[in-house]
C-alpha cells in the first residue's frame, strides 16, 4: 500500500525536479554556469563524489568539467578507459546518441547501483540541458561575431579617423606622427620606428626606443624593400643589414610605405605587443591598410610642397614676414655709456620671435629704458599677428603701470582674454636706469637669460611667473640686479640654447658663456654676430626648427 501511494509522489518529485532544472538550465547563456549547475544538480541528487562533463570542441569531445578526480584536467581529450580508471562507472550522452554535443559521466552511489527511475532522470535532464547547452553555444557564436564586428567597426573608425587627419595635413613630419602614433595607440606598443624617404626631400624619421641613425641611410636597403609584401614579420625578411638592425630593436613586423614611386620609399617597424600576444594575420591586414593611406598622403605632402602648397606657403610667410618686420625697432637707442645690438632670425622665413626695447617714462622719475625679448607659440602668420598683439599691448600699458609684475599680470590677463587657449607667450622683460645701472626683471616662463659679470661670474635670470595668456589670475615675481661696467647682459629666446646639430645635441648655456667669455671686450654687435656663427658652425646641415633671437647689452668700462 505504501509503495503504491509513495510512486506518485515520487514521480511528482521528479518532475518538479526537472522542470526547475529546465528552468535553470535555460534561464543562463553562459557555458560554463550552464554546466556547473548540471553536473552540481546530478552529484545533489545521486549523492555521488565524481563526475565530469565533456563536450565536443571542434569535433574532440573535451573535458570541461571534472569533481573529484584531481588527476582529469579541464581541456584535455576525453578517453573512456581513463575515465573508467578513476572510478566513472557510468557515462550518459549528451543529446543524440549518433552526434552527442557531449557526454556525463559519474561514479556509482555508495553500496548500490543505479536504479531505472534515476537512468530516466538523467537522461529526461540530459535531454533539456542539450538543448541548454546548444542555446549557450549560439550564444557564444554570436557573441563571437559581435566582438568580430565589433572589432572591424573600430578599425574601420580607426582608418576612417586617419583618413582625416591624413587629408588635413600637408607635412611629411605630420603624416609621419599621426601614423606612427595610431598604429602604436591601436596595439599599446612602446617600441616603433617610422622611416620614409622622397628623393630631393629631407628624410623623415620617428623613432621610440630604436635607433633612427642605424636605418638612416636608406639607400643600403632601397632595392630589397621594393620586393618585400606590403606586411612581413620582421623574423621571415631575408637574412641582410636591414634584418640585423630589425632584430637588434626588438622589431616584430614591418610595414612597407609604397607610394608607387621608385623615388619614393619607407617602412613602418613595430615592436613586440603587451603581455607578448603575437600580430595575427588580420592585423597584418589592417596595419597594410593604415600604411597604404598614409604612402598616399606622404606623396601628396611631398607634391603639394614642391607645387600649389609651396606658392601659397610663400604667401603667407611673405605677409606674415612683412609683418614681423615693422614689429622690431628700426635701430636701437643710442645710450650713453652702453653697447647694444640685437637679431631675429625666424625658422620659417617669419617666427614667432620677438624684441624691443622702449623709453620708461614717469613723471618725477628718471628716464628708464625696459628690454623685452619674447617668445610666441607656433610660426608663420598666427604667431606674427599675435606678436603684433604682444607689442600693442607692452606699448598701451608701459608708463601707466609702476612696477613689472603689475605690468606682466596686466599682459597676462588681456592675452588670456583675446587669444586662444593654445596660444600663450613667454616674456623676460628688463627694465634699467641707464644713470645707474640699476635693473630689475620679470621672467615670464621665459628660458633663462645670462647676466656676465666683468670678472666672469655667471648670473641666470631664471623664470618668476608663468608663460603670458597661459593662465588667468597668476602672480608674478620680480628681482633685482645691477649692471655694472664691464658686465655683459644677454637676453635670448629658446632658440639659441636648443639649437641642436644633426646627432640632436643642443648648442646648450655653456656654449654661450663660453662664447661671452672669449669675446669680452668686443662690441655687443660683434657678440650678437659671433653667438650666431657659432649656432650655424654647431648646427651643420641639422635643420633649424625654431626662431632665434638675441639682444646684447653691454655696460662699457669707465
Amino acid at each position: 500500500m505504501d509503495s503504491a501511494v509513495n510512486k506518485p509522489e515520487n514521480q511528482l518529485e521528479t518532475v518538479e525536479a526537472l522542470l526547475e532544472s529546465a528552468e535553470l538550465l535555460h534561464s543562463s547563456l553562459d557555458l560554463g554556469e550552464l554546466l556547473r549547475h548540471l553536473l552540481r544538480s546530478v552529484m545533489g541528487r545521486m549523492t555521488i563524489s565524481r563526475g565530469l562533463i565533456a563536450v565536443v570542441e571542434d569535433g574532440v569531445m573535451r573535458l570541461a568539467l571534472v569533481r573529484g578526480i584531481p588527476s582529469l584536467r579541464v581541456g584535455d581529450e576525453f578517453v573512456e578507459e581513463l575515465a573508467r580508471q578513476y572510478g566513472i562507472a557510468r557515462i550518459f550522452t549528451i543529446g543524440e546518441a549518433q552526434s552527442p554535443v557531449g557526454l556525463l559521466g559519474i561514479n556509482l552511489p555508495a553500496g548500490r547501483d543505479i536504479a531505472d527511475d534515476e537512468t530516466a532522470f538523467l537522461k529526461a535532464l540530459l535531454g533539456i540541458a542539450a538543448g541548454g547547452i546548444a542555446n549557450a553555444r549560439a550564444h557564444d557564436q554570436t557573441r563571437r561575431v559581435n566582438l568580430v564586428l565589433d572589432q572591424k567597426v573600430q578599425e574601420l573608425q580607426t582608418l576612417l579617423d586617419l583618413v582625416r587627419g591624413l587629408t588635413a595635413t600637408i607635412e611629411p613630419d605630420e603624416v609621419a606622427q599621426l601614423l606612427a602614433l595610431t598604429l602604436a595607440g591601436k596595439w599599446a606598443i612602446r617600441r616603433y620606428g617610422l622611416i620614409a624617404w622622397k628623393h630631393g626631400h629631407p628624410l623623415v624619421l620617428r623613432m621610440k626606443g630604436m635607433e633612427p641613425e642605424r636605418l638612416a641611410d636608406y639607400t643600403r636597403y632601397e632595392k630589397m624593400l621594393f620586393e618585400l609584401p606590403e606586411a612581413i614579420r620582421a623574423v621571415d625578411l631575408p637574412e641582410s643589414e636591414l634584418k640585423d638592425i630589425l632584430r637588434d630593436g626588438q622589431a616584430e613586423v614591418v610595414f612597407k610605405i609604397d607610394a608607387g614611386d621608385e623615388t619614393t620609399g619607407g617602412l613602418v617597424i613595430l615592436g613586440q605587443r603587451p603581455g607578448n600576444h603575437s600580430f595575427s594575420e588580420s592585423d597584418l591586414e589592417f596595419g597594410a591598410g593604415l600604411v597604404s593611406q598614409a604612402a598616399v598622403a606622404f606623396e601628396n605632402s611631398w607634391y603639394f610642397r614642391e607645387t600649389i602648397e609651396r606658392k601659397r606657403v610663400e604667401q603667407e610667410l611673405a605677409l606674415a614676414a612683412t609683418i614681423q618686420e615693422t614689429l622690431f625697432p628700426l635701430e636701437l637707442p643710442q645710450l650713453e655709456g652702453y653697447d647694444l645690438a640685437a637679431r631675429n632670425r625666424p625658422a620659417r622665413h617669419c617666427g614667432g620671435d620677438y624684441y624691443d626695447i622702449l623709453p620708461v617714462i614717469r613723471p618725477g622719475h628718471a628716464l628708464r629704458y625696459l628690454i623685452c625679448v619674447a617668445d610666441v607659440s607656433g610660426k608663420g602668420l598666427p604667431a606674427s599677428l599675435l606678436m603684433s598683439n604682444i607689442q600693442a599691448t607692452l606699448r598701451a600699458l608701459l608708463g601707466r603701470i609702476e612696477t613689472l609684475t603689475e605690468l606682466a599680470a596686466q599682459m597676462n590677463e588681456l592675452l588670456y582674454a583675446s587669444t586662444p587657449s593654445n596660444k600663450y607667450v613667454t616674456a623676460i622683460m628688463v627694465e634699467i636706469d641707464p644713470a645707474s645701472g640699476e635693473a630689475r626683471y620679470v621672467n615670464a616662463g621665459h628660458t633663462d637669460c645670462l647676466l656676465l659679470r666683468a670678472d666672469g661670474e655667471t648670473v641666470w635670470l631664471r623664470g618668476t611667473g608663468t608663460p603670458l595668456g597661459l593662465l588667468p589670475d597668476r602672480p608674478y615675481a620680480e628681482k633685482f640686479f645691477t649692471l655694472a661696467p664691464g658686465d655683459q647682459l644677454a637676453l635670448f629666446s629658446d632658440g639659441v640654447t636648443e639649437a641642436q646639430n644633426p646627432a640632436e645635441d643642443e648648442f646648450g648655456e655653456a656654449s654661450v658663456v663660453s662664447t661671452f667669455r672669449r669675446l669680452a671686450g668686443h662690441s655687443a654687435k660683434s657678440l650678437v654676430e659671433e653667438i650666431f656663427h657659432e649656432i650655424d658652425h654647431f648646427a651643420g646641415d641639422a635643420p633649424q626648427y625654431d626662431d632665434i633671437t638675441l639682444f646684447v647689452v653691454r655696460r662699457e668700462q669707465s
